[in-house]
């Protein structure tokens, strides 16, 4: 395929305090789990300033949740790093997965789209055998792809809405590595995303914040027993980042309003600024780093 010439736009740098839209947001609800294409503003995943370098060239990938958010930046970044890329979506997701799976391959790599929830292991099992058979192999696991719903108590999580945010954020990682394991060699990578609500969670969010706090132990576990293979594990903790997470319930209309106000940089952080980040971890030159949580949250709540 050929490459898309790629041009740096000028959010490529500046000042970070004015180099994306503050608070106040318009208020903006979509049914769960929400598109990217919807929201306003629209979300920066990379599209027009990512350019990469080769780094990650003759790489394949699969990443969960790759239709939007950090999953789509990650994609974005790792096609044009020169990897090949399966993403993992809801079908209600599709809108936003057509877009990456074009962006994908406009940057010259192939790109596999894997439909399906994550919540039962046959289709976790499924999801990488598909991504193995299509990429030809699988080197970067990237366990991205989460469920978050605000609640103001306890009492009002329902025992089916708790069990949802369990399964699709501590089961489908497990059962996703358990079936990408065999497929794994030396050099591989497995890449989870956790959050700042695992070192500093907000009460409204007592279910997704203990997940984040299972994920980054996790890494630590898995690193540690993964290493002897060569085999490394590393997590990113976002802080507030302008995702469908936030418009589909993750978030109430007033901390919407503000997202991001409460940061250093009085606003939201944007997708595509945490895309180095994974790519870092994917990447040969990240080669000593292995359980490892590395922190992007605008300056606040990291031990």
């Amino acid at each position: 395929m050929k490459k898309t010439p790629q041009k740096r736009s000028k959010a490529a740098g500046g000042n970070p305090i004015t180099k994306y839209p503050k608070p106040p947001f318009k208020e903006q609800l979509q049914p769960w789990p929400g598109l990217a294409a919807k929201m306003k503003p629209r979300p920066d995943h990379g599209e027009k300033s990512y350019i990469g370098s080769g780094r990650l060239a003759g790489r394949k990938a699969l990443i969960t949740g790759g239709d939007s958010g950090l999953g789509r930046a990650a994609a974005i970044a790792y096609a044009r790093e020169g990897a090949d890329v399966a993403i993992n979506y809801l079908p209600q997701e599709e809108a936003d997965a057509k877009e990456v799976i074009q962006l994908i391959k406009a940057a010259g790599r192939k790109a596999v789209a894997i439909p399906g929830d994550l919540r039962t292991p046959d289709f976790c099992r499924q999801m990488v055998e598909e991504a193995v058979k299509q990429l030809g192999g699988l080197d970067i696991l990237v366990n991205n792809a989460a469920r978050q719903q605000t609640q103001a108590s306890i009492l009002d999580i329902t025992d089916e809405e708790f069990d949802a945010t369990m399964k699709t954020n501590i089961y489908a990682p497990f059962w996703t590595i358990k079936a990408a394991l065999p497929h794994l060699k030396a050099g591989s990578v497995i890449i989870a995303t956790s959050s700042v609500q695992a070192y500093d969670p907000s009460g409204e969010l007592y279910d997704y914040a203990q997940t984040k706090a299972a994920t980054t132990s996790y890494v630590k576990s898995l690193a540690e027993q993964l290493a002897p293979k060569g085999i490394r594990v590393n997590g990113v903790a976002p802080g507030p980042i302008w995702t469908p997470l936030q418009v589909s319930g993750g978030a109430t209309m007033k901390k919407l309003k503000n997202f991001g106000a409460h940061t250093p940089f009085k606003r939201p952080g944007q997708p595509a600024e945490l895309a180095g980040i994974y790519v870092l971890l994917a990447a040969s030159e990240g080669s000593y780093a292995t359980g490892q949580v590395y922190g992007s949250s605008g300056g606040y709540g990291q031990p």
